[in-house]
């Protein structure tokens, strides 16, 4: 049985005068007795423009006119918007702040392939969605309804895309302003920085609200996570048709722009004017390499397992074999992570930690030792030639803990699964 039901009334007409009020009644009757011993959440969708029209005019009849109708509608919450876009992300807000999953969909059969056109946008595969038709039997006949379209068209999809782009662009940040963390170690023949969580428009509270990652376990979909990462794009300068994200493997691969893309890599190196490449971080280390003399940039994601396997300076290591970079010109920035007063390993795992560097393990007897992974990426960097005034990882809100600052960052150790992801990126100007 569903824990929410939409009923999908948006732009109603009918084919009769007076009698569209009993033919409502009664359909809603049904499915308020259907589902309302179950259901944690009935709603009404565009109800506020069903209207009947006359012949010869367009004299609209309110729903509100009939009392029994009226009633009923008090036991269902509606939600009416003058676009599709709109209601349904009205509707899903409605639902995530329920955190409900599964939801039917009684709507008129000519409008369900639209209906899932805009759900395909709005809602990852956290929801299941069942659809039911919605018919309406009056006793001059049938709900007049348009023929089914079965079939979206690129141009229509685009449309829809559309819709919900301009919608999004409309909403306010959440949770203060946009906040970009930068480096003064990196000049400015780059754009780069790290984000926060704040200025966002992603509403659910462990993803609030400038998540920039959407995966099908979460419930930001993708066109939220894109109107977030827009404004960034507006904000720090660069062209988020050229943005690319690493594939996180927690491994060390590295994916140099111009050859092959791997299936996956926790490493990007690029010298491509105006192409901006991004490690994602929420509590993992979004790291940022620049060398301003061969004009070559690239980034790299370092969880516990990426740090111990180097992916640091395979990311460096990359840059000098493509770019001829020199290990003297390199400068590498860590983002903002999980700290040593947080992470916390296996005694059998943080042992490498412990052998790479005592100083990288707090109460190493313990059955958990802390664990501090920018100290050991620090200490592989200069092993690695790394000059340890090129290596910034302490100054402005770089150093903070990601678990420790809810206000600023999110967190998988604090917050679980479904956590947000803020990124660290960098390109090169045009």
């Amino acid at each position: 049985m569903a824990e929410a039901v939409l009923i999908d009334l948006f732009g109603l007409k009918l084919n009769a005068q007076k009698n569209y009020h009993q033919a409502l009644l009664k359909t809603l009757t049904a499915i308020r007795c259907h589902h309302a011993a179950k259901a944690k959440f009935l709603c009404i969708m565009g109800c506020s423009n069903i209207s009947c029209p006359k012949d010869g005019d367009h004299d609209n009849y309110e729903l509100e006119t009939s009392s029994g109708l009226s009633t009923l509608l008090r036991e269902f919450e509606t939600v009416s918007n003058p676009s599709m876009a709109a209601s349904l992300y009205t509707i899903k807000q409605k639902i995530d702040e329920k955190n409900l999953s599964s939801i039917k969909v009684i709507v008129p059969t000519h409008r369900k392939t639209l209906m899932k056109a805009f759900i395909d946008e709005l809602f990852t595969d956290v929801y299941n969605f069942e659809f039911e038709d919605l018919q309406l039997t009056l006793k001059g006949g049938l709900l007049k309804q348009s023929t089914e379209i079965n079939i979206i068209t690129a141009q229509e999809l685009e449309a829809i895309q559309n819709e919900i782009e301009t919608y999004l662009r409309s909403l306010p940040a959440l949770n203060g302003e946009l906040t970009i963390i930068t480096s003064p170690l990196i000049p400015d023949i780059f754009i780069h920085g790290f984000t926060t969580r704040t200025g966002g428009i992603s509403y659910i509270p462990t993803l609030s609200s400038f998540n920039l990652f959407s995966s099908s376990k979460r419930r930001d979909p993708k066109i939220v996570v894109q109107e977030n990462l827009r404004r960034l794009g507006s904000a720090a300068g660069f062209n988020t048709k050229k943005f690319y994200r690493i594939k996180t493997d927690h491994a060390n691969d590295v994916w140099v722009m111009g050859r092959k893309e791997p299936e996956s890599y926790d490493g990007i190196t690029t010298n491509q004017r105006g192409v901006t490449v991004a490690a994602l971080g929420a509590d993992c280390i979004p790291i940022v390499f620049a060398d301003p003399v061969k004009k070559a940039c690239g980034v790299a994601h370092a969880g516990w397992r990426g740090t111990l396997l180097g992916v640091a300076m395979a990311t460096v290591n990359a840059m000098r074999a493509e770019y001829a970079c020199r290990l003297e010109d390199i400068i590498v920035v860590l983002g903002p992570s999980v700290g040593p007063c947080c992470f916390t390993l296996p005694r059998e795992s943080a042992k490498a930690f412990h052998n790479l560097d005592p100083e990288c393990v707090r109460l190493f007897d313990s059955p958990n030792p802390y664990v501090d992974i920018r100290k050991a990426t620090r200490i592989l960097l200069e092993r690695g030639g790394i000059l340890p005034q090129n290596i910034e990882d302490q100054k402005q809100d770089l150093n903070l803990c990601t678990s420790c600052h809810p206000d600023k960052f999110f967190s998988h150790v604090r917050d679980g699964l479904n956590f947000g992801t803020q990124i660290g990126f960098i390109s090169i100007r045009e």
